[in-house]
This record gives structure tokens, sequence and C-alpha cells, in this order.
């Protein structure tokens, strides 16, 4: 029987650290870097996540700076791959789990690649629909990132509208799944350049939270487009968080670590809110005509990683003083 999910860290303050170690130094880690050759360092936590950052960066990054599909897959042999599959299911990026809560004041839905951008707003939608409440907004946040050839071969395959951005894609499937023709209001900058622009678009479902759709600019717009932890940070901007919110973040189970601990990061310490991040459930009906990825060993040590950075980040926030 799989082992049960090792706990992500809470939005609780003073508890972050120790939630953060208990992630990290779990057996499920350990295992796989002994798998892959590697020796557990001594030290503190900050010790152990320089290790786990240089030693993933090493032997479990495929991108090499490169978009997510373009990643190459490793060539590990049965055992190897069954043991990094067990790993992810241990460490949280496989089984979706449902929401923590009844009701939010917030529900966030994170932009990705195009097939991705579909199946969470459809999910959020299901959520709703399935009796969820929200007090506050639908935030659906993305990038003018371009889409690649495959996104749009994905799109195309799967009978959905073309499109050139990611925002492009969110906005269409909000369109589509919440019923609705034109926004109630819109702003945004276009500053020639994706990396600099931004959007706001406000639509008003029937009998359902206003939905706003969201493209954030870069924080380092001459190095790289804008990423989750942007995306996010623009939005709370945006929204006007306040403590005490409960925010619900809806994305894919294999990146539900990383962008977890972005949103704890980015939302939870600077505005005292409480975070909730759960994956899109592929057994939910209204998902069954929508393209899904087949998700690989790779894949899963790849996003290990990037949940591994999130962590390194989130716990150099905590520890710096104030």
């Amino acid at each position: 029987m799989p082992e049960l999910p090792v706990p992500l860290p809470t939005a609780a303050p003073g508890e972050q650290a120790a939630d953060l170690a208990e992630w990290v130094c779990a057996d499920p880690m350990r295992r796989l870097v002994a798998l892959f050759g590697g020796t557990w360092p001594a030290g503190d936590l900050a010790d152990v996540l320089q290790f786990l950052d240089e030693f993933s960066a090493r032997h479990w990054d495929f991108r090499g700076g490169r978009e997510r599909p373009e990643a190459r897959e490793p060539d590990l042999d049965p055992d190897t791959a069954a043991l990094v599959l067990a790993a992810a299911h241990a460490l949280g990026l496989v089984r979706p789990v449902a929401p923590d809560r009844a009701a939010y004041a917030h529900l966030v839905v994170l932009g990705g690649l195009a097939h991705a951008c579909v199946r969470r707003v459809a999910y959020a939608a299901h959520l709703l629909r399935a009796g969820l409440r929200v007090s506050g907004e639908v935030a659906v946040l993305g990038s003018f990132r371009p889409l690649s050839d495959w996104e749009r071969r994905t799109l195309a395959e799967a009978h959905l509208p073309d499109a050139d951005t990611e925002v492009d894609v969110l906005d269409a499937a909000v369109r589509q799944v919440f019923g609705v023709t034109a926004p109630a209001q819109q702003d945004g900058l276009d500053a020639g350049h994706p990396h600099h622009s931004w959007s706001s678009r406000t639509y008003r479902p029937a009998g359902l939270p206003p939905v706003r759709v969201l493209a954030a600019p870069s924080s380092e717009p001459d190095r790289r487009r804008a990423h989750t932890a942007d995306t996010q940070r623009f939005w709370a901007g945006h929204a006007q968080l306040a403590p005490g919110d409960a925010v619900l973040l809806v994305t894919a189970p294999i990146y539900v670590p990383f962008q977890h601990c972005d949103a704890l990061r980015t939302l939870a310490v600077p505005y005292g809110c409480g975070i909730d991040t759960v994956g899109v459930d592929p057994a939910v009906a209204d998902l069954a005509a929508l393209p899904e990825q087949t998700l690989t060993p790779g894949r899963y040590l790849q996003e290990i990683r990037s949940a591994i950075r999130s962590m390194r980040a989130l716990h150099t926030t905590l520890t710096r003083p104030a």
C-alpha cells in the first residue's frame, strides 16, 4: 500500500519552518537521494535545503532552463522508475485531495500549459457548482507567455479554440465554462513586450462569484517571463488580501507542493492569509473530455526539484532578520 502523503507546510505563523523540515527531511526524500547516489548531509535545515537544491540540479533537472514541454525524459530502469513514482506519491505529487474547508475568501486558479489551464478552470467551476462558497472572487492567474507549437497542437486535437498566449487560453476557458461573453470590467497595460505588460478582465457569471482573469508582468522582465510567484503577488495587490482570509489554490497534483510553498511565501507571510492548495481531480466527470498530459518519472523528479527550490526560498523568507 502506498505511503500516506507527507503533510505540506501550513500557513500558521511560527510553524512553517518546522513544517518545512517535516516534508524536506521525510523518509521518501531521503530514500530518493540515496537512490541517485547521494549521502544525506549533516547540518541544519538551511544546509539540507542547499544540498537538495544542488543535488537535484545535477540529477533531476531535465529542463535546463527550457519550458516544461521541452524537458528531456531520463532513461530510468523499471525498478528506479517505480521507486521514483512511490516517492512522488508519498511527497504529495500524485493523488488529488478535496478542499479542507467549505468556504473561502478567494478561489485562485493557477495558469500553466494550455491543456492544464482549461482543466483547472473547469475544475474550479465544478467546485463552485458542487457547493464551495467563495465570499470574494475567483482569480484566474496567468501571463502573456506565448504558447508553444506543442500546446497549440494539443488544443487543436481536443477541438478547443486556438490561442496565442497562456492568458488567452484562460480567458477562453472562463468564457466557455462560466457561460459569460464579455467582461464587466477590464484594465491593463500594453507595454510593447509580454514581460512588462499586464491585463485584468472581470466577469460576473450569474449566481457565482466574480471571476477575474489576470495576466501578470514579470518581476524580472529583462531576464524571464512572469512565473507563479509573480502572478500570485500581482493578484494579491489587486485583491486587497486581509489577514485571516482563507485562499484556495487550484493547480495540478504534480505542482501542489511547489506552488503551495510559493503561495506561503508570496501571500501567507506578507498578508497573513491562510492557504490551501488542491490539485485537479481527474475523476470529475466534467473533465473527462479535456486533454490530459501523461506524467512520467522524469516529470515527477523535475517537480520534486521545483518543490525543493520553492521550500528553500520560503525558508529564506522565514529566517530573514526583520
